[in-house]
């Protein structure tokens, strides 16, 4: 069985790392990204849709039809956003994805990058982590065959990858030296390669979670 996924945030550092695992992998048959702008990548799997409002789905729905699971990859930082714009970027547009895609692929498989630490109660006092946790639980209520809500702590880029945001890019040169220590500490981090193979290895066979924390990220990469 081969599985064919769609993907967003394939122009970030998850979700290029997710669309190399993909187009590398024997296990996938095809792929589809949708991004705002060109990866100006060509491959004999890859299938590119360009769209700008990602609140306005209806002109490149049917594309979407066909496949059989959805790599939700597309997010943006909290920092110095307010919560209400922070909720229409990721709650209100993750959910119109969603809603969208399900509707052309009853049957499917969502799997959606939240974030180590996010609130499932809704209720914290931290406000990323409640909007995650609105997000994931919506998510979940939504009537696809399986959905994961996959949650890596520290994600260290490779094959080239670099992420767009600017503290990220800091840090990683600030880490590096430290990434040794980082990579014997499956609990609090994973790497692009892992993630896009755990999500690879969750569309063919599921899980037995729903949350998938970095641990488990790294166990079922490796499956």
């Amino acid at each position: 069985m081969k599985i064919k996924p769609v993907i967003t945030g394939t122009t970030g550092m998850v979700g290029k790392g997710v669309l190399l695992e993909c187009l590398d992998s024997p296990d996938v048959e095809s792929v589809l990204v949708i991004n705002r702008k060109s990866l100006g990548l060509k491959h004999p799997k890859l299938k590119e849709v360009l769209h700008s409002d990602f609140f306005d789905l209806a002109p490149v729905a049917s594309e979407m039809k066909g496949y059989d699971s959805c790599f939700f990859c597309l997010g943006v930082s909290s920092a110095g956003m307010k919560e209400e714009e922070y909720t229409r970027l990721t709650y209100g547009l993750t959910l119109t994805f969603a809603k969208t895609f399900i509707s052309q692929n009853p049957g499917s498989v969502f799997c959606y990058v939240s974030g180590a630490g996010t609130d499932s109660s809704e209720k914290g006092k931290v406000m990323w982590a409640r909007v995650k946790g609105r997000t994931e639980n919506a998510l979940l209520a939504l009537p696809f065959k399986a959905a994961y809500m996959f949650r890596p702590g520290f994600i260290e880029p490779l094959k080239g990858i670099r992420s767009a945001t600017k503290l990220y890019n800091t840090l990683y040169i600030i880490l590096r030296p430290l990434f040794p220590i980082f990579r014997a500490l499956p609990k609090y981090a994973t790497d692009t390669v892992r993630v896009g193979r755990a999500m690879i290895n969750v569309g063919l066979a599921g899980y037995e979670k729903n949350h998938l924390e970095c641990t488990d990220i790294n166990i079922i990469a490796k499956k």
